[in-house]
C-alpha cells in the first residue's frame, strides 16, 4: 500500500510502499478514505514525541473510513462499516477506560505516534469494540476526518472540561483547526467569543466560525482588549495554539476564579523548560487551570447528534483537500507558514 512516510526526525517525507496491515484478534483494518493534516504531525515529525520510536514512521491520527478486515474476537463491527476513531486509543479494561476517559488511559495506543498512522491507504486499529465510532450515513468522510483530533478535542475541552455556560466570554487563543472549532463550539452555547491570532487569515476564518471579536496579539493589547467586551476579564479561555507566549497570556486574561483548558501541545523537545504558567496570578484569583488531551469513543454521540441537527458545522471548517503526494510539502508548510483551516488529505 502507499503511504507517506520520513526515515529521521525533521527528514523530509515522501511517498512510498508498505506491507498491507493484518487486523489482530480484537482489532480491524480500516480503509483511509480521508485524514486530517494536523500540527500533531509535524510534532511528530521533527521529534517532540517520544512515543514515535521506530523508523521509518508513517504519522497521521485523525481519520475516517470503512473497514477491510476484522478480528476474530471482535463482535460489533463487519467489513464495509463506515467508521471513524478517536485518536487516542484505549485499552478498554483499565479503571479510567471503564469511567470513560480512554483519552487519558495508561496503556493509549495513538495511531501515527505509537504505531503506523493514517497518511495511508490503510490503518490498523486495536480494540475495535471499544474504540472504533460509527459515522451517520449523511456524514461525510471528510467531514468524519476533522472530528477526530481537532473538532472532537475542542468539544471536550470547551464543554466537558471548561464547562461553557451561555452569557460566559471565551476567549480562544490561535484560530488554527483547534481554535476554529474552540469558537464555533463556545458559540453555540451561547457564549460571547473572541478570537486571537497573529495571522489576518485565521482572524477571517475565527469571525465565519462565530467569534464576536478578533484580536491580533502581536498589536493589540489582549488583556486590555478582552476587558473592553467583559470588564472582569474572560471567563474562560483556551489555548488551542500551544506556545509559552498564548498560554500566558491566556491565563492573565482570565477574571478572578475564571478557568483556563489547556489543548495547544507544549512539548519540553520544543520549549524545553521555559513554559512557565504566572502562578502568583493563578493563587491571587484562585484561578482553575485544567489541561484537555482529545475525548474518547464514549462520548462521541453527544457531539455528533450536534452535528446532525446541524448545531454544529465542523463541515465549513474544511478547506482544502489534498492527495498523498502533496502531504511533504503541506506538513512542512505547517511550521513555516500553516494555511488557515483544516486541510484534509486523500490518501
Amino acid at each position: 500500500m502507499r503511504v507517506a512516510q520520513f526515515d529521521a526526525f525533521g527528514s523530509p517525507l515522501y511517498v512510498g510502499e508498505r506491507d498491507m496491515p493484518v487486523a489482530r484478534p480484537h482489532g480491524v483494518v480500516i480503509k483511509v478514505e480521508a485524514t486530517g493534516l494536523c500540527r500533531s504531525d509535524w510534532h511528530g515529525w521533527q521529534g517532540h514525541d517520544s512515543d514515535i520510536t521506530e523508523l521509518p514512521h508513517v504519522p497521521g491520527h485523525e481519520f475516517a473510513g470503512v473497514i477491510s478486515e476484522v478480528g476474530a474476537d471482535v463482535k460489533n463491527w463487519k467489513v464495509g462499516d463506515r467508521v471513524t476513531v478517536p485518536f487516542v486509543c484505549g485499552c478498554g479494561d483499565c479503571i479510567d477506560c471503564k469511567a470513560g476517559n480512554a483519552q487519558v488511559c495508561l496503556y493509549q495506543w495513538q495511531p501515527g505516534f505509537n504505531g503506523p498512522g493514517s497518511f495511508a491507504e490503510y490503518v490498523r486499529i486495536p480494540h475495535a469494540d471499544f474504540n472504533v465510532v460509527a459515522l451517520p450515513d449523511s456524514m461525510s468522510f471528510e467531514t468524519a476526518a476533522a472530528l477526530g483530533c481537532r473538532f472532537a478535542t475542542s468539544y471536550r475541552a470547551v464543554v466537558h472540561v471548561g464547562k461553557v455556560q451561555a452569557g460566559e466570554t471565551v476567549a480562544v487563543f490561535g484560530c488554527g483547526g483547534v481554535g476554529l472549532a474552540a469558537i464555533m463550539i463556545a458559540k453555540s452555547r451561547g457564549a460571547t467569543v473572541v478570537g486571537i491570532d497573529t495571522s489576518n487569515p485565521a482572524r477571517d476564518r475565527a469571525r465565519l466560525a462565530g467569534a464576536d471579536y478578533v484580536l491580533d496579539s502581536i498589536h493589540d493589547d489582549v488583556v486590555k482588549e478582552i476587558k473592553k467586551y467583559a470588564p472582569a476579564g474572560a471567563d474562560l479561555t483556551v489555548d488551542a495554539l500551544g506556545s509559552i507566549a498564548t498560554s500566558k497570556l491566556a491565563v492573565e486574561s482570565l477574571r478572578r476564579l475564571g478557568r483556563h483548558v489547556q489543548v495547544g501541545l507544549l512539548p519540553p523537545a520544543e520549549v524545553k523548560d521555559q513554559a512557565t504558567i504566572p502562578m502568583h496570578t493563578v493563587i491571587g484569583r484562585e484561578l482553575t487551570i485544567m489541561g484537555s488531551h482529545g475525548m474518547s469513543a464514549a462520548h462521541y454521540p453527544e457531539m455528533l447528534a450536534e452535528i446532525a441537527s446541524g448545531v454544529l458545522r465542523p463541515d465549513t471548517l474544511v478547506e482544502r483537500t489534498i492527495t498523498l503526494d502533496e502531504v511533504p510539502d503541506a506538513l512542512a508548510q505547517l511550521g513555516t507558514n500553516p494555511l488557515p483551516g483544516i486541510t484534509i488529505i486523500k490518501p
